[in-house]
């Protein structure tokens, strides 16, 4: 608007405001890293029960079909079912056990 020049020189860039920046700028960083989520891909315990429903669930259904298909074959079906019932579920728990006694993979 006017052709004067102004009384001061605008101020420039000061360093302290610079060092503020940059600091500013670091906390920042590890900030983020440090609220980031620690867990990458699927959680070791998420894993360790599915693990576990699909041996119960594995070990339940295979007895059964396994009983239930020799006690058709041989004529005893009650029976030969609930033994593939009870040896589903053994089965089922010796495998359980097996896995929680192994150290967790570093997946």
């Amino acid at each position: 608007m006017s052709d004067e020049k102004p009384a001061r020189e605008p101020i420039g860039e000061d360093a302290r405001i610079d060092a503020l920046e940059e600091r500013l700028r670091v906390a920042r960083e590890r900030e983020e890293k440090r609220n980031a989520p620690q867990v990458k891909g699927s959680d070791a315990s998420y894993k360790a029960g599915n693990r576990a429903l699909a041996d119960l669930l594995g070990g339940l259904l295979g007895g059964c079909v396994v009983g239930y298909a020799i006690g058709w074959l041989t004529g005893t079906n009650p029976w030969a079912l609930l033994v593939g019932l009870f040896l589903g579920i053994v089965v089922a728990f010796r495998n359980i056990i097996r896995a929680s006694n192994q150290p967790p993979s570093g997946d």
